[in-house]
Order: structure tokens, then sequence, then C-alpha cells
């Protein structure tokens, strides 16, 4: 019946692409997304169905990290010093306006970070920072200073999920109208669609997009065909059954690793043994089938390639043998292993997400867990997700998508091992001084720090089950000239986007 539902859709889509493609004008594009933002906050892009509208486009950051380097570069700030372990100073870049006609200053650049850390709203990208507390001052128009009160050698990498915004912003609210320095700004957010048009007075180079609509559908198939027929330019993310055209289907190794997040204060998952058994309870050969013969087993939060990344930590094996007897010696411990545990899965997540998440529970129930499946969209996922938790959470496993394509585990670690990271559930004042240790550390040493702290996570603390590095599977209409990298999980600038004579 699903199938029968799916093609019905298909079939109207098909109807009415005549009539769409004609009226899209020649320099404005369409693209499809799996699922409707939660909220256009800046404060939010990290979180992909914001990313992908507002970064780089409405909101920039003071650096921008090269895809092929993970090295910073300038954006609005262009230059960095540091002036002592806990200082830079940051200069930053002349002659640039917000989309609401206010000047781009240091005064906007300390707004923007206070807003970020400040705490009175809800800031996804501020989790990236760990518990650093930052002070910001304005030393001249051009020019900021920023201390921590610990060593932030990284601080310019950092610096690219600084999304600077109007210090005409509210600064105790999440917004839907955000104001930035961005090529772009907004033109119109409904429950439909957002709504993205040029902004003349941008200060770099003019994109040959003039108008950009985003609408959202949770079916590949259709996203698939709303590009084959040309109502939608661009998908960024379609499932792999569904990438059958060599043409226009593109295949690429993302940043992105699928994780079970565990939440070890919750009683039967704080005891150890019941982690471990989550884990080797999973086919995971089979669980692969649901992403593609290219997708990567993961062992750790990271996707090779970023520092601290230990290519010799071995995955989890398939052992529902062994999951059976920890959770047997748990429950001769007198840990209630037959308790109900809620798997939240989050609608639209990555292709296959759901299917995954039913897999999953029936794999867990077979070795006499009891798993039950609550799929949420993305606002009431991200309850879960970030502190404050829900009081009422119970025993829960979360499933969950980590980006990280900055080139340094820094932006992994503390967010999820450190008592006070933001999507963290451990308490662990041991492990918070070793963390503390490694994000301080340079070079050699930090990377050995951080491949010792990924081996502690999978063999001793293990709150979390680590799925794939996954291939993402994009599909791109004949009208534009752009292909997916690294970073199309977080943003999808429009100014790379070309159109084809």
């Amino acid at each position: 019946m699903r199938r029968t539902g799916v093609l019905t859709i298909a079939s109207a889509i098909l109807s009415a692409a005549a009539s769409s493609a004609m009226a899209q004008g020649a320099q404005e594009i369409h693209v499809v997304l799996p699922e409707q933002p939660a909220n256009l906050e800046p404060c939010g892009t990290i979180i992909t169905n914001v990313g992908q509208i507002l970064s780089q486009n409405v909101v920039e950051p003071l650096t921008a990290i090269d895809p092929k380097t993970g090295q910073p570069q300038p954006k609005l700030a262009t230059e960095w010093t540091q002036v002592d372990p806990t200082a830079w100073h940051i200069r930053l870049r002349e002659g640039v306006k917000f989309q609401d006609g206010s000047d781009f200053n240091a005064e906007a650049v300390v707004f923007s970070i206070n807003r970020m850390t400040g705490g009175k709203i809800t800031c996804s990208n501020n989790a990236k920072f760990g518990d650093a507390k930052l002070t910001v001052t304005a030393i001249d128009d051009l020019t900021v200073e920023i201390k921590s009160d610990k060593p932030q050698p990284i601080l310019p990498t950092l610096l690219s999920v600084v999304m600077v915004v109007s210090p005409k912003t509210a600064e105790d609210k999440a917004v839907n109208d955000p104001v930035g320095t961005g090529p772009f700004k907004l033109s119109s957010f409904s429950p439909q669609a957002v709504v993205l048009e040029a902004f003349d007075g941008y200060w770099g180079n003019k994109p040959e997009i003039t108008r950009a609509t985003y609408v959202w559908r949770p079916e590949s198939s259709i996203r698939a065909a709303m590009v084959e027929t040309g109502e939608a330019d661009l998908t960024p993310s379609i499932a792999i059954q569904d990438a059958t055209n060599p043409e226009t289907d593109f295949a690429y190794l993302n940043s992105e690793t699928t994780a079970i997040r565990i939440d070890t204060s919750q009683p039967p998952l704080d005891d150890l043994r019941v982690r471990k058994a989550l884990n080797l309870a999973i086919d995971w050969e089979g669980m692969g089938q649901l992403f593609g013969d290219d997708v990567k087993r993961a062992s750790q939060m990271v996707v090779p390639g970023i520092n601290g990344h230990d290519a010799t930590l071995e995955p989890w094996p398939y052992d529902p043998e062994q999951a059976k007897k920890l959770l047997e010696e748990a429950a001769a411990d007198g840990f209630a292993i037959d308790a109900e545990i809620k798997l939240i899965g989050r609608n639209g997540i990555y292709p296959n997400g759901a299917e995954a998440m039913e897999a999953m529970m029936t794999m867990w129930q077979a070795v006499g867990l009891n798993v039950k499946l609550t799929m949420l969209d993305v606002a009431d996922w991200l309850r879960y997700l970030q502190k404050p938790f829900p009081e009422e959470r119970g025993a829960n496993l979360l499933q969950m998508m980590h980006d990280n394509n900055k080139g340094d585990a820094a932006f992994t670690i503390p967010i999820f091992y450190r008592s006070s990271g933001n999507y963290s559930t451990l308490s662990d004042a041991a492990l918070d001084k070793e963390i503390d240790a490694a994000m301080a550390a340079t070079g050699e040493a930090r990377t050995q720090s951080f491949k010792a702290l990924f081996d502690k996570a999978r063999k001793e603390v293990v709150a979390d089950i680590p799925m794939f590095h996954m291939i993402g599977y994009t599909r791109v209409g004949p009208r534009l000239d752009w292909a997916p990298d690294i970073t199309t999980n977080s943003e999808i600038p429009l100014a790379n986007i070309r159109l084809k004579d």
C-alpha cells in the first residue's frame, strides 16, 4: 500500500511538472529537502535542514573551512593572530553591510558571539565550543579580541560555526526572520516553503542564481521524481534505491556518522553490560545493505581524515549470543532488562533511516530487550538531543547523525563525552579532565590524546552505538552545474551553483 501511495503522488507530480517548469524563471531554482526546518534560527545551522538553507546564503561565518584541506579560510574575518594561549585578535572584513542596512563591524561580532554563548536561546552551534567561556571585546571598529577561560589552539576553525547576525536580531528568542551578510535574504517562510532572494548589497561576487525556493518531501522517491520531471532542480539526499540515473545522481563520501546515543543516566542503560549488549546485538552486515556497498562501518564518531580519528580502532562485531550473556549477567545483578526502552527516531534524518530503526528494534528484541520505536519530527526530536533533556524521558536510545567536516575531533568529543556536552548523558569528572587536556594540546600530542579518548569511548564508556560513515546520494537536474562535496550535509551555498547554457 505504501508503494502504491508513492506511485500515485509521483503521477501527480509528473502531470504538474510541465507547467511548473515553464513558470520557473531562468535564474530561479527549486530545491527539495527531506524535511521541514524546525525554524530558521542562525544559531542552529549545524542542524542539516537549517544549515542547508541559511549557511553561506543568508548568514555567513567568520571563517570557512576548505573542504579539501580542513583548514580555516577568510570569510567575514580576514586575519587572525594568537597573542597568548587564551587570546586571539581577529581582523574583520571592511565594507560589509547586513541585509537590513546595518554595518558589519566589531560590535556586531561581539553581539553575535554573546548571543550564541549567552544562554538566553538554545543554540546548537554553541555546542561545538564545548563548555569554553568566551569574552569578546571590540578593540576598534574592525578588530575584536576573543579570550577564553582555557586554551583554544584551533579557535579560527571554531569560528566557522559563528554565524554573524544583525545587531537588531532578538537576543532572547529563536528567530524565523534571520538577517545576515550573505548573498541572499529571506523573502518568505511558510509551512510549505522557504524563499530566498538575491541581496543586491552583497559584499562579494554576485551569484548567478537570483531566487531559490525550498520545499520538503519525506519520501526519497518523490524527491527524485521532482528533479527528474523538472519540478525541482536539486535534492541533496536520496536513498540508494532511487539513485538510478548516472547522468543526474552523484554518490559522495560525506562527513556524517550515523549512530544511536545511549542515555547512560537511565536504568537499565546505566549498566555497562547492557550498553555493550546493544552494540553486539546488531547484524551490521545486514544493516549496511540499507545504505549501499560503499558505506563504511564506524567505530568512532568522526570520519577518516579528521584529526584524532583512529584507523586501528575496530568497530563492534555482531555477536548476539554474547549480547544475551551480558544481559543475563546484568539481570542476575538486579538490573531490569525487561523494562521498556524507548528508541527515538527522527523522520527524514537520512534515507532509509526509519527502516534502519525498525530493523535495530527487532534485533534488540531478539536478544531479550524491551525496545519500542517512536518516530518524531525534528522539532520534537531536538528536545531529546539537546540539554536540558526532558525529565520524563525514561530509558531511551536516540537516532542521530553527526557531521564533522571541520578537520578536528574538537567538534565531536566534548559534545558527546564531556559532562557539560550539549548532547552528553555522561557525568565523569576523570573523563572531563582528559578531554580538557586533549583540547588544550597541539600537534601530535593532540592527535594521540583524541585517539585515546575514542578508544576509551568505544571500549570503556560505551555511551553510543556507532553505525556507519555515510555515503550520500544526490540528484541534480540538467539545468545546474553543481556537484556535492563533504560539506553538502551542512550547507549548499547557492553562490557555488552555476547554470548551464
